[in-house]
């Protein structure tokens, strides 16, 4: 019995030994590690790195698990370690999704992990060895690269603004862990002023109500964040003073906290304003700053590169309609110019027959003067003898016969020479 009981404590501070070699060698680690003790899994022990990670308030030690940390409560860990510990087989999760924390605290993170079981000398399940290693920021940079990327196609493809800035809010609504709901406000010319972008998940008569506010101090979270040029993280509407023109219509539409960044061009202009919101109150972690920002600085690219094809559009428009005023132009001066020609060849023609006439008619007695001249009269000699379709007939200058024949459709130059009306009745 002797000899049993000296093997077994030997075992016994073989095992503490192990227990004390595993806290030094993960003391300083980035690793996680926790010794749990017990079917109820007591946390016995656990370096720094498990502490930070549950959070520094609710570290501490001769607690179960599941009562430092209660969100664990339906995620499926807690029936892992109990499975480990009725069966004495280890157990190892890659990239398993846990949420840390409640309330406006809590986050998204990703563990590769492995729970081994203690045993004492006898072989008998004691506790259990948690060791793990976060990838959150690895799994997280791994669906931003591909959605980012996915964006920028659309963006180079030139696909339209609407398109391209709802794909972006329901990737950001894909990507966050929690609930959130993100809109994209456009900034008007002058700047003064945010217009509906894209909202895909908020309620339309919140999305109508917003379409339009001013920027400026106080103004929600956007006109706040437009106006001053920098984020403003609201984590609780309903007690934030820059709410207080808005509290009742968030209230309407299930809003809790708002944290809005502006888009900025990069001349530093105003462009509009990325916001997401939450349906509790919320405290943003690194990580939502970093992907707010990364997103607010592609809607930038995106409402740039927008900008630049409605100028492109608007040049080729104006362009267009100065080549077509042009051609207009050009067929109006040909027009005129074979007008004129006509004109020209017609004055040319009636000069040749007024001078035939002149020549013609010199010698038939005529009237000193010109009897064209109106009340007013003409002292010009009288060369022309023109008739109209009535029968009347008067002699005149060069100018007023030439005016008269121009203005007057049924008068023509008389000549003896077309007969007439007599030469029919005495053929």
């Amino acid at each position: 019995m002797t000899a049993i009981s000296g093997q077994r404590s030997t075992a016994v501070r073989a095992g503490e030994a192990a227990e004390e070699d595993l806290r030094a060698l993960f003391g300083q680690s980035i690793a996680v590690f926790a010794s749990l003790v017990g079917p109820t899994h007591v946390v016995e022990t656990a370096n720094p790195a498990f502490f930070a990670t549950v959070g520094e308030e609710r570290a501490r030690t001769g607690v179960p698990v599941a009562e430092m940390m209660p969100e664990l409560a339906g995620q499926g860990f807690v029936e892992l370690l109990d499975g480990v510990y009725r069966t004495g087989e280890p157990y190892t999760g890659r990239d398993a999704r846990i949420v840390m924390g409640t309330g406006p605290h809590a986050r998204e993170a990703f563990f590769d992990f492995t729970y081994e079981p203690r045993r004492d000398a006898g072989g008998t399940v004691t506790g259990i060895r948690v060791i793990g290693v976060e990838t959150t920021q690895v799994k997280h940079a791994q669906r931003l690269m591909a959605e980012h990327r996915a964006m920028l196609e659309q963006i180079a493809r030139q696909a339209p603004l609407a398109e391209v800035l709802d794909g972006m809010a329901r990737c950001i609504e894909n990507l966050a862990p929690d609930q959130v709901l993100v809109s994209v406000l456009l900034a008007d010319p002058d700047g003064r002023h945010l217009r509906h972008g894209a909202a895909p998940s908020l309620p339309e008569f919140y999305n109508q109500a917003i379409d339009g506010i001013a920027t400026g101090e106080g103004v929600g979270s956007c006109g706040t964040a437009a106006h001053r040029r920098e984020p403003v993280i609201v984590t609780d509407i309903a007690t934030d003073p820059f709410w207080d023109d808005f509290r009742d219509l968030a209230e309407r539409a299930g809003l809790a906290a708002c944290w809005s960044m502006p888009i900025l061009a990069r001349d530093g202009s105003l462009l509009g304003t990325f916001a997401m919101y939450h349906r509790t109150p919320r405290v943003p972690q690194d990580a939502d700053l970093a992907l707010a920002r990364v997103f607010a600085d592609t809607a930038a690219l995106a409402i740039e590169r927008h900008h630049v094809e409605q100028a492109k559009t608007a040049a080729e428009a104006r362009a267009k309609e100065a080549n077509e005023e042009l051609a207009k132009a050009v067929r109006a001066e040909r027009q005129l110019r074979a007008e004129a020609e006509q004109r020209a060849a017609a004055s040319a023609e009636l000069a040749d027959r007024m001078r035939a006439a002149a020549a013609a008619q010199a010698a038939r007695p005529h009237p000193e003067h010109c009897q064209l001249g109106g009340a007013q009269g003409c002292t010009e000699p009288a060369k022309i003898k023109i008739a109209d379709s009535w029968g009347d007939a008067a002699w005149g200058c060069d100018a007023h016969v030439e005016e008269a024949i121009l203005n007057v459709r049924s008068v023509f130059i008389a000549s003896e020479e077309l007969g007439g009306l007599a030469a029919y009745v005495h053929r």
